[in-house]
């Protein structure tokens, strides 16, 4: 063999084996997104007492994403288990609490949303709910809203949710104090302006009134911020993370992911790593499928709102929704 022929040979061998190495890396970088991803099969525990679906289902592997009007719970879990959730101001006590809760309501066309905030101090029904490990929670009357995640998980918070708004939610999505923390970071931080000075001892946060970037652990910080602020209210913090929502959806906007192989990893593994989603969502082809949908949705064209509330009569510290105002704005969303 000659000289040629063998460098020829030597160069082939070492692109095979170039391909070979990427091609594997590429399937176990995908594998450890895929298997990140914690499912709940809320469909099969609910069953068909439900309100009906925004728009029909479809594959998951079909040739388009869908565009038909969809209402995702995303819910906040406020984890008070694990070293990191513990010094990210989690607390010590074991299980989560859902402290954030939003109704997001896409458009049919996915080009516009509604995010409507539901506060945690909301008084509700909370109705009978099953358990994974049999049986079922009893209803409850005039109990706060974050109980419902506390006592039955995500279908209990799915089903509270269903039976006050009306609206069938088409899919959950959760995600956790580490993991949001450690998306903000893979994205490089968010801009946030506030209004006033935050010190805020319980979410270890203190900011002058202003624009500031923030890093991940500031920006869970203000998310969390409710003692801090001049009313200190729960509804002080909705409106803070609201304005988290906005910045987030800027950043994501304004960084190329595509361009960058190793923070578009990066991003997803931080996404994924905090999820927990409903069966419909639970693989990184359908999460992929439902974030090209979105690929017209920008910042401007997200309607940020509270659920109309007033004080409960029975506890100056509790709210009940606000009638009929409440039940306009979930009419709206059909």
């Amino acid at each position: 063999m000659g000289r040629r022929s063998m460098v020829l040979k030597a160069a082939g061998l070492a692109l095979a084996g170039a391909l070979l190495l990427g091609l594997g890396a590429a399937a176990w970088a995908y594998w450890r997104l895929d298997s990140n991803i914690r499912g709940v099969d809320i469909n099969s525990a609910l069953g068909d007492d439900r309100p009906a679906a925004s728009t029909p289902s479809a594959s998951a592997f079909a040739a388009a994403p869908p565009t038909g009007a969809l209402n995702i719970l995303v819910l906040g879990s406020d984890s008070r288990s694990g070293a990191q959730n513990r010094e990210l101001g989690g607390g010590d006590s074991s299980g989560a609490r859902s402290d954030t809760a939003m109704v997001v309501h896409l458009d049919a066309g996915r080009t516009s949303a509604t995010v409507v905030s539901i506060p945690r101090d909301t008084l509700v029904i909370r109705p009978s709910c099953p358990l994974p490990s049999g049986g079922s929670t009893p209803a409850a009357y005039q109990v706060m809203f974050n109980t419902a995640y506390a006592v039955g998980g995500p279908v209990c918070a799915v089903k509270t949710v269903e039976s006050l708004t009306g609206l069938r939610m088409d899919h959950y999505i959760e995600i956790d104090f580490s993991g949001f923390a450690k998306l903000v970071d893979a994205l490089g931080g968010v801009t946030v302006t506030t209004e006033e000075d935050i010190d805020d001892d319980k979410s270890h946060l203190r900011l002058r009134a202003g624009t500031h970037h923030l890093n991940g652990t500031q920006a869970l910080g203000l998310a969390r911020t409710r003692y801090g602020t001049a009313n200190g209210s729960d509804l002080d913090r909705i409106e803070l993370q609201q304005k988290l929502v906005k910045a987030l959806l800027t950043r994501v906007s304004a960084t190329d992911l595509l361009t960058d192989p190793a923070k578009l990893y990066e991003v997803a593994d931080a996404v994924t790593g905090s999820l927990t989603t409903d069966t419909g969502l639970d693989s990184l082809n359908e999460l992929t499928r439902l974030g090209r949908s979105l690929d017209g949705l920008t910042a401007d064209r997200v309607r940020t709102v509270t659920m109309p509330v007033v004080p409960a009569l029975s506890d100056a510290n509790r709210v009940v929704a606000e009638e009929p105002e409440a039940r306009k704005l979930w009419d709206s969303l059909r």
